[in-house]
């Protein structure tokens, strides 16, 4: 597993995503939200995941309001999926599109920052779920999608602290760390497979609202938005990389 250094000049054509059929987690805000509207715009057809039917509402307006292709909404808590739960939703997304082209990774769960001595184990449990376990049985659900694909590419999107852990992040830490044992195995048992791929992106600090719980009185002015990462996302989403698997592409230390 290698880390990837992003092609500076890069710039995603007008219709990279044309006729690409796009799953995100976590579209209702931040990051997730910030990449369904670029590949909205750049064709692609979006599936809107996300806990709050609300917010992946209000990501439906927006893409609408800019004369985008219309997205479909796929409310689910990840916190308390099941296989069945996964299951069903990758039945769905067959049952309408026949395939998947892309599958982005965006949700996340993040508690305050606390030592590991006061962290409760249900807490732990909750974290794992939603940001390592749920990852991978979506991903799992998918995969007779995504094989029906002649260009299929997933993404997973880890944090600073997921690469090098640090006092008082605990068991998010520990979740998103464990994203890259979990890229490093799938990507070399697909590495036969021509038409699936798989890699992780680290933003780096960004001003979202994850930021905003773990650094409440920070000035977010000098922070990256999630706009400024969504070029990498597209590139990794689109047939551009199509030879890029089992990658890290770290924005936070290039």
């Amino acid at each position: 597993m290698d880390n990837l250094v992003f092609p500076a000049a890069y710039h995603a054509a007008p219709d990279l995503l044309s006729n690409r059929v796009i799953l995100i987690t976590g579209s209702g805000q931040g990051l997730g939200k910030a990449a369904a509207l670029a590949c909205a715009k750049h064709g692609g057809s979006v599936v809107l995941h996300g806990r709050s039917v609300q917010k992946l509402e209000q990501t439906y307006d927006e893409i609408v309001a800019a004369g985008f292709p219309p997205a479909t909404i796929f409310p689910l808590d990840l916190a308390n999926a099941t296989d069945k739960d996964f299951e069903q939703m990758a039945r769905a997304l067959g049952q309408e599109f026949g395939r998947l082209d892309g599958l982005l990774h965006c949700a996340a769960m993040l508690n305050s920052l606390r030592p590991l001595a006061l962290e409760p184990l249900d807490d732990w449990l909750k974290l794992l779920r939603v940001n390592l376990a749920a990852p991978f049985a979506l991903t799992r659900a998918c995969l007779p999608l995504l094989h029906k694909s002649e260009n299929a590419s997933v993404v997973f999107t880890s944090e600073s602290h997921g690469v090098q852990p640090s006092a008082y992040w605990g068991g998010f830490a520990v979740s998103k760390y464990a994203l890259q044992a979990l890229l490093a195995i799938w990507s070399a048992e697909l590495s036969a497979t021509e038409n699936l791929r798989m890699n992780l992106v680290v933003p780096g600090p960004m001003a979202s609202p994850q930021r905003a719980v773990t650094h409440p009185g920070e000035d977010k002015t000098p922070l990256k938005t999630p706009d400024v990462v969504v070029p990498v996302l597209l590139y990794l989403l689109g047939s551009d990389s199509k030879t890029v698997s089992g990658q890290i592409l770290n924005l936070d230390h290039p």
